[in-house]
């Protein structure tokens, strides 16, 4: 593994991919459900219809950009496990900028492109300045950011919501939900006729990879984390502030998560509601920056990988009478086995194990 080239580590992934999905389907053959039905309907609920594509892309959208901030911070040796928290407060960010600001700006595509990006903005700097707390706290203080960032998740959730149900809800709605943006606060249907995909929010996706992955791989910048999380007393030795360097991270890999939260709340939401209802991106990009080794653009084809599991897997739960315990289980052994290759060559590049690494 440590002396594969990439050609071949994407054939090995398209083996087990096949083989978890073998295997699954003798596990639910012998739970008693038709195999080949629940494998036809994973992959059609995926990508069989037009309209399914589309949800596959949304899916997928989300978790290349939340996969992306986990990436960043891991690769820089630091344990980030609040991008849920930092996606959050930026979609909070934004739902306020777009609310606040809509009776003070053009109506129309100007006043719409402008609340736009000014609510992505707001997000950034909401995800950074959030997730820069716990970098402080372990740059200054020595907390352990693990539990700091999980402590997060759950102080963003319950004070968004408080912020929402008190403050933001319009008088006689039964549910925690702020109002409506305006029709032109959205990003316009391109080629997929979905409410809630657009192509454009995917391509910010993909250039947010691209950036991304030029800030840690072509400058001083990048150097620096990268150097920091592999041979921390190197980078030390070399002029790198370390307790800055994890502030730094913290910040940058909260910024992507906030931009994330931008997305989710202008493409899909159109409006904020009670964060505990949203879907868990920010831990489930935990698992796609991991499959992707945390390299910023192999978490492109692992959110792909991912994002059709989950519609598929809730394709199944709609049209099929199968147990969801089993849906999550097969679902978790293509995880596992596409997982499993990708780990061992980590393992063997830190450790060194295998021969000399390439």
């Amino acid at each position: 593994m440590l002396r594969a080239t990439v050609l071949e580590r994407f054939a090995i992934a398209v083996a087990a991919v096949l083989l978890a999905l073998l295997l699954g389907a003798i596990i639910v053959a012998a739970s008693g459900y038709d195999a080949v039905e629940f494998v036809s309907a994973l992959i059609y609920g995926a990508f069989g219809t037009k309209s399914n594509v589309a949800f596959t892309l949304r899916q997928s959208t989300m978790l290349v950009l939340a996969g992306v901030a986990v990436a960043v911070a891991f690769r820089a040796g630091v344990f980030n496990i609040g991008v849920q928290g930092q996606f959050v407060v930026g979609g909070f960010a934004t739902a306020v900028t777009v609310l606040f600001l809509a009776p003070h700006l053009p109506t129309g595509a100007v006043g719409g492109v402008a609340l736009i990006a000014l609510g992505t903005l707001a997000a950034v700097l909401a995800g950074g300045a959030y997730a820069a707390l716990p970098g402080l706290m372990k740059a200054y203080a020595d907390a352990n950011e693990v539990i700091t960032t999980i402590m997060l998740n759950f102080i963003a959730s319950g004070v968004v919501f408080f912020a929402v149900d008190r403050y933001l809800r319009p008088a006689g709605a039964s549910a925690p939900n702020t109002e409506n943006f305006p029709e032109y606060v959205a990003l316009p249907s391109v080629v997929f006729d979905s409410p809630s995909f657009s192509v454009i929010g995917l391509a910010a996706a993909l250039a947010t990879v691209v950036v991304v992955y030029v800030v840690m791989a072509r400058t001083r910048f990048g150097y620096d984390l990268v150097t920091s999380g592999h041979q921390e007393p190197a980078a030390a030795y070399s002029g790198v502030d370390p307790k800055r360097n994890v502030v730094a991270t913290m910040t940058f890999s909260g910024m992507v998560a906030g931009l994330a939260g931008a997305v989710f709340t202008i493409m899909i939401l159109g409006y904020y509601s009670d964060p505990a209802t949203f879907p868990r991106f920010g831990f489930d990009a935990i698992a796609v920056s991991l499959l992707a080794a945390n390299n910023p653009l192999g978490v492109v084809p692992a959110g792909l990988l991912f994002g059709g599991l989950d519609a598929g897997g809730q394709y199944i739960g709609f049209t099929l009478d199968v147990p969801p315990e089993l849906v999550d289980g097969v679902v978790g052994l293509v995880v596992l086995f596409v997982a499993t290759p990708e780990l061992f060559r980590m393992a063997g590049r830190r450790t060194g194990l295998g021969g000399d690494s390439e």
